[in-house]
């Protein structure tokens, strides 16, 4: 039987989440499978990953193939570089320590990357709620200063129109006498 870890697909339309599973390669995507390892939502930023790793690796050393988004989400999560290090361990080409302590140094070199993208990622949103706020203030204070303004141009206006009716009034009146 051939396995495959491939994503099954879940949620609403045009908002997919997608469930990482071990199936066999006859069976249809969203069909019946062998084992769950985790859950994959691109609707976040960055993606969101939860993956037993542990189960994953077992499948992909007992010969698993990964799809291509699969085996993308398994790099990303490092299951793959385990698997490389793994490899060379049993080839002899060093041992379980200095694998452990190089997977070790590639994961914190992954975490410090994502933890980067995401502290830009909220800088970036709070510039922009700053450039938005400073805009409608911009906004507010022109408002103001229009009604400001009108205000003023409306008491000229009133001012204006007494001084005109008064002599009016005047001539009026003269008349009538």
């Amino acid at each position: 039987m051939a396995t495959r870890i491939r994503l099954q697909r879940h949620g609403r339309k045009g908002r997919p989440i997608f469930t990482i599973v071990v199936a066999d390669s006859r069976v249809k995507r969203d069909g019946k499978y062998i084992e769950r390892l985790g859950q994959y939502n691109p609707n976040t930023n960055p993606a969101t990953i939860e993956l037993d790793f542990d189960r994953a690796l077992d499948w992909v050393v007992k010969g698993a193939q990964p799809s291509d988004t699969a085996a993308a989400i398994l790099r990303y999560q490092g299951v793959m570089m385990k698997k490389h290090l793994l490899d060379g361990v049993r080839k002899g080409a060093f041992d379980e320590a200095e694998a452990e302590k190089r997977f070790d140094a590639w994961m914190e070199e992954k975490a410090n990357k994502i933890n980067a993208k995401k502290e830009g990622l909220s800088k970036a949103e709070e510039e922009a709620r700053a450039k938005a706020l400073e805009a409608e203030r911009a906004v507010n204070e022109a408002r103001k200063a229009a009604e400001a303004e009108a205000a003023a141009g409306e008491t000229e206006a009133s001012a204006e129109e007494a001084t005109e009716e008064a002599p009016a009034e005047e001539a009026s009146e003269e008349k009538e006498s």
